[in-house]
């Protein structure tokens, strides 16, 4: 049993615990963490600035310790730390923090390094110039006051401020169970805004928002996008982007490129994000950066990022954004105190709040001037009447034993009230006079003018809200400023193609399955019988079967001899020197056991009007819809579907007007027109494109369009160019005509390409040699001719694929260099034995290419 007390009783511990903790939580609400929607303040910044105006720490004043002020206030208002004190304190001083400071500050204040301020001993406080507006006319009763925390003072509910500061310096603070986050804003924009609500109380927000476009943060930077913005004005919540404004310059002398960062998002820290963006260089997340240096002095900021020769500046920048704080966001809740209660509100409810707090203002204002106003007139009427009957009061003041006496005489005889003959009384004899007679009169004239104006005012709405708009154009014209935010108006998402320099690659594929993809700029143009160079390190039993040229950006079609279909982007692909295997692509991909891949179409985008046209070794053509393809699964697609022991050759776009063109093994060919392919489904089968004998197969597909020729090569180095007229325009399903002689000398029929004369091809050996040529070094013969020799192959060695580049390079004076790389990884340059001008890469385009 407890003892018996009659302080002490049961309770049941969870209500106890319950009605605590809430008593706990709205004390954090109310009287720590959130602003109230008038001022925009919180307690211990209202307390700060109150504390500050009772020193007559005025602007136009002598800076005071900052102790001094801590002081005071957590010994009047804010019994807390005077450790957070003061830093609230610091903040309203850091133009970094605040749109608009509070508070003028003489000495170390902190900067957006992070660096602390100066101990309070040591700096000096004075209020801003503009804090004048939130603490003008507290003396006219305008605000409630209540007792401070141990009722021995009195404080201010809330400040008179004429300045919308919860949307013009913004407020954050983390509550219980809830939290505010609201950025500032340019002074002058809200200031319009009011205006706007006062002069039409049914203006919508996408009105307001015309004045107001989004917040203004004092370290400038950009804000990608308005969905943000548009979202968090009318709901009260947002999320908006904010970026650094970055530069590149270029050294004259050394045409190195150089980022420059002036400007951060708010609230981001330059010290650390330097910090942050040298560990990412070594981790090699961010490539392409060679020194960082901060160059950042009194006249503003510059972070010096000096970049690579190689380094595509805008590339670099997207690493930046995606993988620091030069690009963050802000998720905006605007959330504050209405009438003690925490409330999400929308900007037009924000604006609305301030409003009303200022008619109060003017209202209360109003009539304490109008009641000082009629106090003046009543002695200035007892005045008058004292002067109008000076002998008679001069004679009863005379005639009076006392001061008193005289009151009851003049109260008495002349009708005077107290206050009045108090008033005559006190008035000093030279206010006899004329002169003086003449400016009693006369301020008893301007007196009544000025309480039949202030009268008006209290009778109509109108011109009080006349009076704030006034007020608050006379605001905005002495303290705002210029727009410091750039807002650009579509959001920037940065993807990981962002980051990823746009070039041309060579993309190579080995029989057992391995794929890279390496830089066109590492092969020269070599002359025709040319040796080449390696292209791809393989074992004994691998060679190099496919390769073709791509962006970056490329989206790829990976078709299998199986008639499935995959999906992958250029970038995604292992990059590797030319002598290196790659990786194997079932680790890329999940093909099915078996599977080999036949055919890459490189892709910009899907768009409607354009086809895929697949052939099969057994002849078979069919034509689907490219849209068909845009979202293949993981796991891949029936691309089509194919009869027992068929498989998939060849698959190219096409735009519903081109020409096939088929060719076979066996040294035939077919060319009709697409037309005569309907579209059919994904699942279908297709229709025949080439009768062929019992022992050819098809081998090469083409799609064509304009005039140009045929280049056909064998598998012994041969081949030749053929004009397309030769081949006579046919229905689908002919047995063709012969396309090249497949002797004892050429071999067997590797792949024929469309080709003009300023084209340039890569063939490739099964012992992964390649040789780059030009097209136009290639004799073109007649379709029933042999060719010539396009490259030397070792005894044993076979060709195995072709591949057109995009354009034309300057070819080698000398071509016969022998290539001597180890395997592995290779950056060097490509250079071959003979000198000679170095190629371009060639020019991204939409096409495809396979064996």
């Amino acid at each position: 049993m407890l003892p018996t007390d009659a302080r002490k009783q049961e309770v049941l511990i969870e209500e106890e615990i319950r009605r605590s903790y809430l008593d706990y939580a709205m004390s954090v609400i109310i009287g720590r963490a959130l602003p109230e929607v008038r001022d925009g303040l919180k307690p211990v910044h209202r307390r700060i600035l109150f504390a500050m105006h009772d020193l007559k720490n005025y602007h136009n004043r002598a800076y005071k310790k900052s102790a001094r002020v801590v002081g005071d206030v957590i010994g009047k208002y804010h019994p807390h730390g005077d450790q957070a004190v003061y830093d609230a304190l610091v903040r309203m001083a850091q133009d970094f923090a605040m749109r608009y400071t509070l508070v003028d500050g003489q000495g170390n204040f902190g900067s957006v390094d992070g660096d602390s301020a100066a101990a309070m001993r040591y700096t000096e406080v004075r209020m801003a110039k503009l804090t004048g507006e939130f603490l003008g006319d507290i003396e006219k009763e305008t605000v409630e006051f209540i007792d401070n925390y141990d009722g021995s003072m009195l404080e201010p509910a809330v400040l008179p401020t004429r300045v919308p500061n919860l949307l013009v310096n913004g407020s954050s603070g983390i509550a219980v169970g809830m939290a505010t986050n609201i950025p500032p804003h340019n002074l002058s924009e809200i200031a319009g805004a009011v205006v706007a609500l006062l002069d039409n109380p049914d203006v919508t927000i996408k009105e307001l928002m015309k004045h107001v476009p989004g917040p203004d943060f004092p370290t400038r930077g950009f804000i990608y996008g308005r969905a943000g913005i548009k979202e968090a004005y009318e709901t009260g919540r947002g999320v908006i982007y904010m970026r650094a404004r970055a530069s590149v310059e270029t050294n004259a002398r050394t045409k190195k490129n150089t980022i420059i960062v002036s400007e951060l998002p708010y609230q981001v820290n330059k010290a650390r994000l330097l910090e942050r963006i040298a560990d990412l260089v070594k981790e090699k997340k961010i490539e392409g950066i060679s020194d960082i240096r901060d160059e950042s002095d009194r006249d503003g900021m510059r972070m010096v990022l000096e970049l690579k020769r190689d380094a595509i500046p805008q590339v670099v920048m997207n690493q930046l954004f995606k993988f620091t704080a030069m690009q963050s966001t802000f998720g905006i809740n605007l959330l504050a105190i209405v009438n003690n209660r925490p409330e999400v509100l929308n900007l037009k409810q924000v604006l609305g709040h301030f409003i009303d707090h200022r008619r109060e203002i003017i209202i209360r204002r109003t009539r304490f001037d109008l009641a000082k106003a009629e106090a003046r007139a009543h002695i200035l009427e007892g005045l008058k009447i004292a002067l109008d009957n000076l002998d008679q009061v001069i004679k009863m003041i005379r005639g009076s034993a006392n001061p008193a006496e005289a009151k009851e005489l003049l109260m008495s005889r002349l009708s005077l009230s107290d206050i009045q003959a108090q008033a005559i009384l006190d008035m000093r004899l030279q206010r006899l006079t004329g002169l003086e007679r003449d400016k009693i009169l006369s301020e008893y004239r301007e007196v009544i003018k000025e309480i039949a104006r202030l009268k008006a005012i209290l009778a109509s709405e109108q011109l009080v809200r006349q009076i704030i708009r006034e007020e608050t154009l006379e605001l905005a014209k002495d303290f705002g400023d210029p727009r410091r935010t750039e807002i650009v108006a579509k959001t920037s998402e940065i993807d990981l193609e962002d980051m990823i320099a746009e070039e041309d690659m060579v993309v190579t594929l080995s029989h057992t399955g391995y794929v890279k993809r390496t830089p066109a700029s590492l092969y020269r143009a070599q002359r025709r019988g040319g040796k080449g160079k390696k292209g791809m390190g393989t074992k004994d039993e691998d060679f190099v079967e496919k390769i073709f040229v791509a962006s970056t950006h490329h989206y790829l079609l990976i078709f299998t001899d199986a008639g499935r279909l995959y999906w992958l982007k250029v970038h995604e692909l292992p990059q590797a020197g030319r002598a290196s295997k790659g990786k194997a692509i079932v680790n890329l991909v999940n093909t099915v056991g078996g599977e080999q891949v036949t055919t890459v179409l490189a892709v910009k985008e899907f768009s409607e009007g354009r086809n895929v046209v697949m052939a099969t070794a057994g002849g078979t053509v069919k034509k689907t819809d490219l849209m068909a393809f845009s979202r293949p699964r993981a796991g891949g697609i029936i691309a089509i579907n194919l009869a027992e022991g068929d498989r998939l050759v060849s698959a190219r776009l096409t735009d519903g007007d081109m020409e096939v063109f088929l060719a076979t093994r066996q040294g035939k060919a077919i060319r009709f027109s697409e037309e005569n392919v309907r579209a059919m489904g994904r699942v279908a089968a297709g229709v025949k494109g080439i009768e062929l004998l019992d022992d050819d197969a098809l081998v090469a597909m083409e799609a064509l369009a304009g005039t140009p020729t045929v280049l056909t090569v064998t598998n012994n180095g041969f081949g030749k160019r053929t004009r397309l007229d030769e081949y006579p325009l046919q229905n689908r399903g002919g047995k063709g005509v012969i396309t090249i002689k497949t002797s004892e000398r050429n071999g067997a029929v590797v792949g024929a390409v469309v080709v003009d004369d300023d084209d340039e091809m890569m063939l490739i050996s099964d012992q992964g040699k390649i040789i780059r040529m030009k097209v136009g070094g290639i004799n073109v013969l007649g379709r029933n001719t042999q060719g010539v020799k396009l490259i030397g192959l070792e005894p044993g060695e076979r060709l195995v694929a072709l591949a057109r580049l995009a354009e034309a390079e300057d070819s080698e004076e000398n071509g016969d260099s022998e290539d001597n790389e180890e395997n592995g990884d290779s950056g060097d340059s490509g250079d071959n034995v003979e000198k000679g001008p170095a190629p371009q890469g060639p020019e991204p385009h939409d096409g495809d290419d396979d064996a």
